[in-house]
């Protein structure tokens, strides 16, 4: 499914199934090297519902951005690894057992009270 969501250019929805939540429904996916190294240095800042799924990946880091941000910590059956809120620019992140991380508007995972353990459904949007 994943290459399918890459080739179109779509957005995924991204549900927690474990709390019944929303963290995004226009989410984008970073899955190339260049991709994962502009990540969101285009943004001036986040939308509610808009993110940054990064593909593979287990560290990330704020350097030159403008704003703080959420993250969530997957495995490769995206169950939750771990969350961190509030990251803001220039910190590093890493969770050596993850696969991917969600970058998502600050207060999400308060929002949708994300935490380790939960189980993520990543769903393909329609155009």
């Amino acid at each position: 499914m994943l290459h399918a969501i890459v080739e179109h250019g779509l957005r995924i929805l991204v549900r927690n199934e474990t709390k019944g939540s929303i963290l995004g429904d226009a989410v984008e996916v970073a899955d190339t090297r260049i991709k994962r190294l502009l990540g969101l240095l285009r943004h001036a800042l986040l939308e509610p519902g808009s993110g940054l799924w990064i593909v593979p990946c287990d560290s990330i880091h704020t350097f030159f951005m403008r704003f703080p941000i959420d993250l969530i910590y997957l495995d490769k059956h995206r169950r939750v690894k771990k969350v961190r809120q509030a990251v803001p620019p220039w910190r590093i992140s890493a969770c050596l057992s993850a696969c991917s991380i969600l970058e998502l508007p600050i207060g999400t995972i308060s929002r949708t009270e994300t935490d380790p353990g939960d189980e993520l459904s990543i769903e393909c949007l329609q155009p």
